[in-house]
């Protein structure tokens, strides 16, 4: 049974047309609205990496956001892990991997 109070964390993919179309900044807008924390860098030419800490609800907004991404964007493929969560506090944009 899930604990309701449980912080979860998911590593998140995505694949596509996500570079050069403001992908990270519109993740990083909108997991501040979400709740979670965490983090969004570019990496190689045509993937996001992105991990995202909160509740199980705020995690799952986090990654539906994650497949869909700005107008501009076209996501191709999503691959998301299920960690321990490390006690992210905040959401912000890293350096490209």
């Amino acid at each position: 049974m899930q604990n309701p109070g449980e912080i979860v964390r998911a590593h998140v993919w995505v694949k596509g047309r996500v570079q050069g179309v403001g992908f990270r900044a519109h993740v990083e807008y909108f997991a501040g609205g979400i709740g979670v924390s965490g983090w969004v860098r570019n990496v190689g030419w045509d993937t996001v990496e992105a991990v995202a800490e909160g509740s199980r609800e705020q995690v799952d907004q986090f990654i539906q956001l994650m497949k869909t991404g700005p107008r501009a964007s076209r996501v191709d493929e999503i691959r998301v892990e299920e960690e321990p969560a490390q006690g992210e506090q905040e959401f912000g944009v890293k350096r490209s991997a």
